[in-house]
């Protein structure tokens, strides 16, 4: 075990999660540790508590608390990448350059680590050096069960800019869905807020954000706000829709809880579709049954930020999985057949 340390954050590193710096700084150190550490108050900033997910910023010192020895937990922290893990992850990339990457994220793959998550984009991301020393960074996340778009950082920073891009809304993101029922009108803008509601287990496994009404929200204990504009593209009689989604904020599982509440859970979310799972036609029930997938039907389509570096509009549109791809067959459904961006005009 190591003694107590404190470290500076140093001016390169700035505007990061305070997870990801540590695991850069001790990457032999479990992510399910620091959350337990900042969660025990053993890891703090300026004498502070803190969690895994605050932002740091130069100048700063991180307590940094005894850790393991990395020669005790680096068979548990830094498996070996198999062949077949490196290659599929590498089959992902849709672009990369000197200063980004970005996937096409297979459903069912964690973005990061966390509670039994030991299979993760940014573990397997040491397959994506491509010559650089340091694997590349996530500067955002995707759901488990949601494929997509998925854009990494090649250098510190670079990961500081495209962080700030997400956080400060300069970027557009598009996500594809097939929901129960036909929403209408056919395009709105969803404001319920979020509030997580604790889950069951020591880990707390089941935990879902619950929606509040706007006027609610400022008097609801660690509700934050929260909006998303949606587009029918294609509706199957009144059964199923096919949807453009729009995370105006970006909340945890936004998009699942919001289709939900309006009456129109996305097709195979277990955890929001409701607890009878059939879809009759009537607008709720996540499952059509027959030969459509139980498995989510959520996918981050199209991306738009501006290249930090060379400050060009750059776009990536991510095809969709296979499940989904199959379902698009099933209903025939194109997907050449609806604009890249059904919200265009209306900005």
């Amino acid at each position: 075990m190591s003694r107590v340390q404190t470290v500076t954050i140093g001016a390169d590193e700035a505007d990061q999660r305070l997870d990801r710096w540590f695991r850069r700084h001790f990457p032999h150190v479990s992510q399910g540790l620091i959350e337990k550490l900042c969660r025990k108050g053993e890891i703090r900033v300026d004498g502070g508590r803190v969690k895994g997910a605050t932002r740091v910023v130069p100048g700063q010192e991180v307590r940094i608390p005894p850790l393991p020895d990395q020669a005790d937990d680096s068979p548990r922290a830094a498996p070996k990448i198999s062949e077949a893990d490196a290659q599929m992850i590498r089959e992902a990339v849709l672009y990369r350059d000197d200063h980004l990457i970005v996937l096409n994220k297979p459903a069912g793959l964690p973005s990061q680590g966390g509670s039994g998550q030991t299979r993760h984009v940014d573990g397997l991301a040491e397959a994506l050096c491509f010559g650089y020393p340091e694997k590349p960074r996530l500067v955002h996340r995707l759901d488990k069960d949601t494929s997509g778009v998925l854009l990494m950082a090649r250098t510190n920073r670079m990961a500081s800019a495209l962080s700030a891009a997400f956080r400060h809304r300069a970027t557009r993101k598009i996500y594809w869905a097939i929901v129960a029922g036909v929403p209408h009108p056919k395009m709105g803008t969803i404001k319920f807020g979020l509030v997580k509601a604790a889950g069951r287990g020591a880990m707390g496994e089941g935990e879902k954000m619950l929606c509040i009404h706007p006027d609610e929200v400022d008097r609801t204990p660690g509700a934050k706000r929260a909006t998303t504009d949606y587009a029918v593209l294609s509706p199957l009689a009144s059964r199923a829709a096919w949807v453009a989604l729009v995370p105006v904020t970006g909340r945890t599982h936004q998009l699942r809880a919001h289709m939900a509440e309006i009456g129109h859970p996305i097709i195979g979310d277990g955890k929001y579709g409701g607890s009878g799972q059939e879809n009759l036609g009537d607008g709720w029930g996540a499952q059509l049954g027959g030969e459509i997938s139980r498995k989510l039907h959520l996918h981050a389509r199209y991306l738009r930020i501006e290249h930090p570096e060379t400050r060009a509009i750059m776009t990536f549109t991510a095809p969709l999985p296979p499940h989904m791809q199959r379902s698009w067959e099933s209903f025939g459904w194109h997907p050449g057949d609806v604009p890249l961006d059904p919200f265009e005009d209306l900005e």
